[in-house]
């Protein structure tokens, strides 16, 4: 347990945040969500099974900046080098020129993963062709990965993805970045989610993101994480500092269903995650709702209303809570947007939570 969550379920709300869960096959995400433990062995298959056959058709290679005092002339002459070094009179001279090169940041995480991945999972098997691999990478010229280079490295933003190695990437930063959480002592820190506010509600996040976008997606629905929403200030009421102070709005995730009419209205659905108690003390009741959050949420409906967007006007709000053990969904018709508040216990078993999911998206869209 890490607090009062079980680390099986700390397991699949990563899984749903990783890109991993969008490339699998709905059987494939089905078993691991049944049971989460399994994560690391189906991991270093899919990797394993992608690092294998892009050997085998090449890896994808970059170019690369590199330095050499050569025989001949080759890209650049770094004049300054060649005569520091009396190179001429040894029958060289320096250049600096850009080749093909197999040691790119993506394959040496590749071989990170797999290297990583040979401690994490329970096959034998799986183990010895993890370390087979890291190894074959290496005879191709890949290098090790520094420790500071796969916590400062994004896979997302290296640029554009051959679609060959999509899966492999997809499966190889599961692997890197979500490590098992557990709290015997060890060399790598990873915050408890009772602890880090920040890292479990954007965990939290992520999850619910990730988990709609593969569920409601193949119904035709689309799903938007960080979306940036505008105050609508007419231009000619403006004083002069009034953007540098107005604090901006961004959404975390907003789902938008297919049309339900000829004029192509949508069903919007604005949500909004929290990792803390969906309920306080009162001064007159037990308990209330966070009066803030119901600001933020209303905000975040009634600033986009315009009529040139039926979509805006009728849009819905979600205010999803973690809980444990407290079940939660209730809703009220505000202005013309129907607000719902509602909880997803983290202690059910894996299956309830991606029941709990479904039946909350399907409630606020119905």
């Amino acid at each position: 347990m890490i607090g009062k969550i079980p680390i099986r379920n700390i397991w699949l709300l990563m899984l749903y945040a990783s890109r991993l869960y969008r490339e699998l096959p709905s059987r494939r995400t089905r078993g691991i969500e049944e049971s989460p433990d399994r994560l690391p062995d189906l991991v270093a298959e899919i990797l394993t099974r992608a690092a294998q056959r892009r050997i085998r058709r090449n890896l994808t290679l970059e170019f690369r900046r590199s330095q050499a005092d050569l025989t001949r002339v080759r890209g650049r002459i770094d004049i300054l080098r060649t005569e520091r070094y009396g190179l001429l009179r040894k029958g060289k001279i320096a250049c600096s020129f850009e080749e093909l090169t197999t040691d790119t940041p993506r394959n040496r995480l590749v071989k990170a993963a797999l290297t990583k991945l040979c401690s994490s999972v329970r096959e034998e098997d799986l183990a010895r062709r993890c370390r087979s691999l890291a190894a074959a990478l290496g005879r191709a010229g890949v290098s090790d990965e520094t420790s500071t280079g796969i916590r400062s490295r994004s896979l997302r933003a290296t640029g554009r993805v051959n679609a060959e190695d999509r899966q492999m990437l997809a499966a190889a930063e599961l692997a890197l970045r979500l490590s098992l959480p557990t709290e015997d002592p060890g060399s790598a820190h990873l915050p408890a989610p009772d602890r880090d506010a920040v890292w479990a509600r954007q965990l939290f996040e992520y999850a619910v993101a990730g988990f709609y976008d593969t569920v409601l997606g193949p119904r035709g629905w689309s799903v938007k994480r960080g979306k940036r929403i505008h105050w609508q200030i007419k231009e000619q009421s403006k004083t002069s500092r009034i953007d540098d102070i107005l604090p901006q709005m961004q959404t975390d995730i907003t789902l938008e269903g297919p049309p339900t009419d000829a004029h192509d209205h949508r069903h919007r659905i604005v949500i909004d995650t929290k990792f803390t108690g969906i309920l306080k003390p009162g001064q007159y009741k037990t308990q209330v709702l966070k009066s803030g959050y119901i600001y933020q949420i209303y905000a975040y409906l009634r600033s986009q209303e315009r009529d040139s967007d039926p979509g805006s006007l009728d849009s819905s709000g979600l205010l999803l809570h973690p809980s444990v053990g407290e079940d939660v969904h209730e809703s009220a018709m505000i202005q013309g947007h129907r607000i719902h508040f509602a909880t997803v216990d983290l202690a059910a078993e894996s299956t309830a939570i991606r029941a709990r999911l479904i039946a909350i998206a399907d409630k606020v869209a119905a």
